[in-house]
């Protein structure tokens, strides 16, 4: 059970980990170390770590294989290339602009290594977007691909070129400011002389961007503490695995901090064999778990939603009896399309997880078959973590089975919003409680449940309406596919749940019949009001619903009608 501030244990439940004293939740799970050296770098720390594989990565598309050594090789011909060719120095910034590649990981701790942070983006963002986080976190190098490099002009940023390939180039272009390959950066002999400063473990080490769905996109400042915690978190779920020789497939973006946390590090330091897919695709994602006898799949509900919608088709084309476990993160997954989904795969053990860029991906997660039984849950809070549920109104601290506001507290929080005093005060507190921004409970047996964003709760006639809740239910009707539930401005009653629909093929349900079914289910304050019917639910690469996207879209086509 984690560390608490109570006087007695005694006054923890030892089946909720709710404590009466301080009206706290403590972690039932066994705490992770954190090593005493605070001089010590996420990079070195991971490298330590005993490797039961011996291929670390594997690209999908072209089958090319980089062993544990070959990367550790790799990392520090990097590393040694940051340092001594291009005088990259502790605390500067280094941009990361790529789709996954096997070369991501190795840019990521190669330039953390030396002390550098590494900020990542999205390559689906437009340039003034890029501009806009270049503008923020002010990067002295970009690493990224031939094709992306228009996105980068306005910066006038030197660039290493990612995947070069056979594209001759000249490296000192004026015109591109190519100043180096990583080809040649991996190929680069290691200097003994090369400049190594010292790191603390409380030294920032990547600054992510929220995703921006509830408001303006915020530079979080993680610090190599905290990737080292994360990972020793992992390492303790991975250890309950009945499956050792672990072969995962990289479905999320490594530019998120789901897929930092799994593909550039924990699963590095877990000695895990991670195929590499450029991009979402169902077919090559599918292919990979068949050619390469994946066993282990993270992704974010969307997947696991069109893998239950097609089952029997894909059942038929791909063989995926070697898929054992599904590790879900990134957005709430419900229980109905995790009871459909086991259905149709009953030998995958579904895990859920929960976490946020700002708590470097973790809170809590589902890790045995126990666990999993507890359907719509995140699980138990993880290691080293304590929470409380604090009531929005009052900031009352409220036992379990009561919801309200999760808030966090461990070594996994992050250090704050880059250059952002504001932001960073109002959701860090003085005693590092982080406010989540996230509708919750903990039930009796320590179970969190994710209820909503409390932003995007919807205000009806004074009620307040979970989209969650509502989205759930119409998942579990048959000629749904897809659901995004908004608030939708109305004079009388403030805002009335709207939900946009994406149809299974062939079905011809109408607004009526879909209003009409979920009136049976819900109060009378909770009933879909206004639908609409779609061809696709807008989201981010993490799975999360764009409602603003969404919101702005209906209100656009109402004041057109």
């Amino acid at each position: 059970m984690a560390e608490n501030s109570s006087d007695s244990y005694s006054d923890i439940d030892p089946r909720s980990g709710f404590c009466r004293t301080n009206r706290t939740f403590y972690s039932k799970r066994n705490p992770v170390a954190i090593p005493s050296n605070q001089w010590l770098d996420a990079t070195t720390y991971i490298s330590a770590r005993p490797h039961r594989a011996t291929v670390a990565f594997i690209d999908a598309a072209t089958g090319h294989r980089l062993t544990f050594p070959d990367l550790w090789r790799a990392v520090e011909s990097v590393a040694t290339s940051l340092s001594v060719d291009l005088a990259i120095r502790k605390g500067q910034t280094v941009l990361i602009l790529s789709p996954n590649s096997i070369e991501f990981p190795i840019v990521f701790l190669a330039v953390i290594s030396i002390g550098a942070v590494v900020t990542t983006a999205n390559p689906l963002l437009t340039s003034d977007e890029i501009q806009k986080q270049i503008a923020d976190s002010k990067p002295v190098l970009a690493f990224t691909t031939l094709h992306l490099i228009p996105k980068l002009a306005a910066s006038n940023l030197p660039i290493v070129l990612l995947r070069s390939g056979a594209v001759k180039l000249n490296r000192r272009s004026d015109a591109l400011r190519i100043v180096d390959s990583i080809e040649e950066m991996m190929n680069r002999e290691v200097s003994r002389n090369r400049v190594k400063e010292r790191v603390h473990q409380d030294d920032a080490a990547t600054l992510l961007y929220s995703s921006g769905t509830t408001g303006a996109s915020k530079g979080v400042v993680t610090t190599h503490r905290n990737l080292i915690a994360i990972t020793e978190m992992l390492l303790q779920r991975l250890g309950s695995d009945e499956e050792k020789n672990r072969i995962m497939v990289c479905t999320v973006p490594m530019f998120h901090i789901y897929g930092v946390v799994a593909f550039a590090t924990g699963l590095i330091a877990a000695g895990a064999t991670v195929v590499v897919l450029p991009k979402f695709d169902m077919h090559e994602l599918l292919t990979a778990i068949q050619n390469f006898s994946v066993n282990y799949l993270p992704l974010v509900p969307p997947i696991l939603v069109a893998l239950t919608a097609n089952a029997k088709k894909l059942r038929n084309k791909y063989d995926l009896s070697s898929l054992k476990i599904i590790n879900s993160g990134g957005a709430p997954l419900s229980k109905e399309v995790t009871e459909e989904f086991l259905k149709l795969y009953p030998n995958v053990m579904i895990r859920q997880s929960y976490g946020l860029t700002e708590s470097t991906a973790v809170g809590a997660s589902s890790d045995t078959m126990d666990e999993c039984r507890k359907h719509g849950s995140a699980g138990l809070l993880s290691p080293n973590m304590a929470a409380k549920i604090a009531d929005p109104e009052t900031g009352e601290s409220l036992p379990v089975n009561r919801t309200g506001e999760l808030w966090l507290k461990g070594p996994a929080i992050m250090k704050g919003y880059f250059r952002n005093e504001e932001a960073t005060n109002s959701t860090l507190d003085s005693e590092g409680w982080l406010r989540t921004g996230d509708l919750c409970y903990i039930d009796e047996d320590g179970f969190l449940f994710v209820v909503d964003r409390i932003k995007e709760l919807i205000k009806y006639n004074g009620y307040q309406v979970p989209p969650a809740e509502l989205e759930a239910l119409l998942l579990g009707h048959p000629e749904i596919e897809d659901v995004a539930v908004i608030p939708f401005p109305d004079k009388d009653s403030g805002q009335i749940p709207m939900a946009y629909l994406v149809r299974k093929s062939g079905s011809k349900i109408s607004e009526t019949e879909v209003m009409e079914w979920i009136a049976k289910k819900v109060a009378p304050y909770k009933k879909i009001r206004r639908v609409a019917f779609i061809s696709s639910i807008a989201r981010n690469p993490a799975g999360k619903i764009l409602r603003k996207d969404l919101i702005k879209l209906a209100t656009a086509t109402s004041s057109k009608i």
